[in-house]
């Protein structure tokens, strides 16, 4: 029962429109569910992936008005890393968001890193992963250059290999370059890299950071194994909790990072029709009878698809 790679990553922002812009605008993700925090309604939670909501390319934020900058530090994941085709697509994107006012670097190996408005970090490499690509239209991005969903993630980890038996144990394999761990299964694969912490920086969620990171299942079953294989290694994993796109585990592997095991069998057409998939504000059942109150509390957001 191998992980198919990454599911999704779940980050922090402080200002919903200014995040669907950059998102569904500057990168050409689509808005794919604009719901609400499950556990705090009356802010939005936000997901952006390709075409069709595809785990491998979902990207979420959890929305806090006003929140203060965050710092990612050890037990922290600290970039989220992106494929492209190749050099073509990685020049388009450095012209693009250097237009966009976005501070753009390249680092070492051909890697194009760049912030989004609230300091989160992302990296778009050149892929020959063989992975099918998970693209999203928009129509100021040529076909060509679209991101093909998630390469990985790179993490703080002061004492990396105290996260090997956990990972072994979830079917992860270790890259002989440095602290890069992949998950493969049939269809996909991704990688979580451990980096060293920079000296006297402690970690601090908040806006700009990432909350978690999500590994791919199959389904309730593949979840309830994965699950005891956490709980053998030594971990504590939550019960199965329903997401209403998917049911997910969560638990801390040993470095400190948030780690989520989310199922692929339910996704994000269960609500909307796929054809309009973001286009309305989807609650939870629960939340129905609140439906006016939430919709006069939350600001109201530009979807450039619709």
């Amino acid at each position: 029962m191998p992980l198919e790679g990454l599911h999704h990553v779940t980050a922090i922002c402080a200002d919903a429109p200014r995040n669907v812009d950059f998102y569904a605008r500057v990168l050409g993700l689509r808005l794919v569910k604009k719901t609400v925090n499950f556990d705090q309604p009356d802010v939005y939670h936000l997901y952006y992936g390709d075409e069709a909501g595809t785990p491998g390319s979902i990207l979420t934020f959890f929305e806090f008005p006003g929140a203060a900058p965050g710092v990612a530090g050890a037990g922290m994941v600290h970039a989220i890393v992106w494929r492209t085709a190749g050099p073509e697509a990685l020049a388009f994107w450095a012209t693009r968001l250097a237009d966009e006012g976005a501070p753009v670097t390249w680092v070492e190996g051909g890697v194009l890193r760049f912030t989004d408005p609230e300091g989160l970090v992302h990296e778009l490499v050149a892929s020959d992963a063989g992975d099918p690509p998970l693209t999203a239209v928009a129509l100021d991005v040529p076909p060509e250059h679209r991101l093909l969903g998630f390469h990985g993630v790179r993490a703080y980890s002061a004492a990396p290999e105290h996260s090997a038996p956990v990972l072994r144990a979830l079917g992860f394999t270790r890259r002989a370059e440095g602290g890069a761990w992949v998950a493969e299964g049939e269809r996909r694969h991704g990688v979580i890299h451990y980096d060293r912490p920079p000296p006297a920086r402690h970690g601090m969620a908040g806006a700009g950071t990432v909350h978690h990171v999500a590994w791919s299942a199959a389904d309730d079953a593949e979840l309830t194994a994965l699950r005891g294989v956490v709980r053998d290694a030594g971990g504590h994993p939550t019960p199965i909790i329903d997401r209403q796109y998917f049911h997910s585990v969560y638990f801390r592997e040993p470095s400190g990072v948030l780690f989520e095991l989310a199922t692929r069998d339910i996704g994000f057409a269960v609500d909307e029709d796929a054809r309009e998939l973001g286009r309305d504000l989807k609650l939870p059942p629960r939340y129905e009878s609140r439906r006016a109150q939430l919709e006069t509390l939350l600001t109201p957001l530009a979807n450039p698809r619709y």
